[in-house]
């Protein structure tokens, strides 16, 4: 058996640095890597409807949870749900689906992908 090697992950989400993301920026709490896990990261997404005008879509490559501290998005799960997330919305998403988001409102979002 693989030994664990524990860590804690900390980060203040306003001293934090923003970092270009795919679409907005990204205040990493654990980057991809960190800890000896590839697949795991977590974070704070930042996207105003400014720096995404158009739907766009976004292939899920990996396990993805999000809860929205704030704002509004709507995703469309190819095959699936029309999803309105607004503040205190939860979604999880698998590997492998399909979805087009669209930037409703300024938001802030905390993300996990596993």
């Amino acid at each position: 058996m693989p030994e664990v090697t524990s860590a804690v992950f900390h980060a203040d989400s306003e001293a934090t640095p923003a970092e270009p993301f795919e679409v907005g920026t990204v205040r990493w709490l654990r980057k991809p890597g960190q800890g000896g896990r590839e697949a795991l990261s977590a974070g704070i997404w930042e996207v105003a409807p400014a720096q995404a005008p158009e739907a766009f879509d976004l292939p899920i490559h990996q396990d993805e949870s999000i809860y929205i501290v704030s704002g509004h998005l709507r995703i469309d799960v190819q095959g699936g749900d029309t999803l309105e997330l607004t503040a205190g919305s939860m979604a999880s998403f698998t590997e492998g689906a399909m979805t087009r988001w669209q930037v409703l409102e300024p938001t802030v979002e905390f993300l996990v992908y596993s």
